[in-house]
């Protein structure tokens, strides 16, 4: 780390409400030149929305924010870019139909008169892969990446603009161990050449591994902030909630005096992939009723096709699926959901939640045609929002059900989504990714 009296951002006293939460209630943080600050805390802490703040997504109902010790506005990402500042957030900011090179240099472009200096481009592009290691073409449609190549195009793009401060909002949720190991390896190398990095994560043992400190926030306040070395991951867990956490074992009992009903059948399944390759090649298996199936595989391995297949939204090429003992090989999504399958969608803001509705409009997405939520065609706020209140209640969502989804953290947003799947009673659950977010408590 280097030695600076100056920290390189300090906020002091941000204050952020939004309708019936406290997101941020007079935060005070710094960050200095060359330090991984690790930023923890459970879902709804205000992490992410101090993190909107500083990178001018958000605007603070109060408070200041000074870079290298001058009191600076940030009202756009554009101002926090001429002043240094990225951000790598956790639902990714990419164009899939462009190239790497295009997403990198996107509203940054090198150009000769009113055109792409394309050659200019490539070179700047390449000798950064090439610096820092990365397994990337620039030439490569975005789209043909897995997750862990598109977070490195993620951070290309920031490390393109010369930023000094990085923001990684949860970067290795859907990471590999490998990739993680590399993101943490390229993190070190990144402090080591003076750029500062604030890392949101719930994975402690990162944390504890990579930072140099550790700010705990809870309820929109930060409580502690301590060195890696002078606590546990079950001292930071207890700092975090606010308790001692009890260690929890579950036994399970096999049930012998009966035979459980088969739920769903897969047999020999094929699909294709959107570039008409074999995705899933005879893929054949059984679930039964109150059997948890995992599924285990490096990203892009046939997992998404596979998913979007049992829950009808992909053609199948051969084979069957049977849902409850019925065909459903052609049967729309909104028949499954009839016979009683519920989704967990990887992505919770593109697939899982409408980001412009209310909570309690998203919690009801599925079901809106149904009394007690409809009558003749026209919605009945009562008993929708009673829905709404018992659903905050039951899965501690941090919110009002007025509040817009947008708004909600990563983890409240997936409590959303896992409260309106389950609010069906279904008899297949698919959930993809179903922790991805979630702080220690809720996993």
């Amino acid at each position: 780390m280097v030695n600076s009296p100056v920290p390189l951002l300090q906020v002091r006293g941000i204050t952020k409400t939004f309708p019936g939460v406290v997101a941020n209630d007079r935060v005070d943080l710094s960050v200095y030149e060359g330090e991984i600050l690790g930023l923890v805390g459970e879902n709804g802490a205000g992490k992410t929305t101090l993190m909107r703040i500083i990178y001018g997504l958000e605007r603070p109902d109060a408070g200041e924010i000074f870079w290298k010790g001058k009191r600076v506005s940030v009202t756009s990402p554009q101002d926090a870019m001429q002043l240094g500042i990225g951000m790598v957030h956790q639902h990714f900011q990419l164009f899939p139909s462009l190239s790497v090179m295009e997403n990198v240099v996107l509203g940054n472009e090198p150009t000769v008169g009113p055109f792409l200096n394309r050659r200019e481009t490539y070179a700047k592009v390449e000798e950064l892969i090439k610096r820092f290691g990365f397994d990337l073409d620039p030439r490569t449609s975005v789209r043909a990446l897995s997750v862990g190549q598109q977070q490195k195009v993620e951070l290309l793009k920031a490390l393109f603009r010369r930023v000094e401060l990085l923001i990684l909002d949860e970067p290795t949720t859907v990471l590999t161990p490998q990739e993680v190991d590399s993101l943490m390896d390229l993190l070190r190398q990144l402090a080591a050449s003076g750029i500062a990095i604030i890392l949101i994560s719930h994975k402690l043992r990162e944390v504890l591994g990579v930072t140099s400190r550790i700010a705990v926030m809870r309820k929109g306040r930060v409580v502690a902030d301590v060195r890696p070395t002078e606590v546990t991951e079950a001292q930071l867990a207890s700092l975090m909630v606010g308790m001692e956490l009890q260690e929890i074992r579950s036994s399970w009992k096999e049930h012998r005096e009966r035979k459980k009903k088969t739920v769903l059948v897969v047999q020999d399944l094929t699909v294709l992939n959107d570039r008409g390759r074999t995705a899933v090649d005879g893929v054949t298996f059984e679930l039964s009723e109150g059997e948890i199936l995992g599924i285990a595989g490096v990203e892009g391995n046939g997992q998404q096709e596979l998913v979007e297949a049992l829950v009808g939204v992909r053609g199948v090429l051969g084979g069957k699926i049977f849902l409850n003992g019925r065909d459903v090989t052609r049967a729309t999504p909104i028949y499954r959901r009839r016979l009683g399958l519920a989704v967990i969608p990887g992505d919770r803001v593109k697939e899982g939640t409408v980001p412009s509705a209310t909570l309690a409009e998203n919690l009801i997405a599925i079901n809106y045609r149904n009394p007690p939520y409809s009558f003749a065609g026209v919605l009945r706020e009562r008993p929708i929002k009673e829905f709404a209140r018992s659903a905050i209640k039951a899965y501690h969502i941090i919110a009002e059900p007025s509040t817009v989804a947008r708004t909600l953290s990563g983890g409240n947003l997936q409590r959303l989504v896992i409260a309106r799947e389950l609010s069906t009673s279904p008899s297949v659950l698919i959930a993809v990714h179903p922790s991805r977010g979630l702080d220690v408590r809720s996993t």
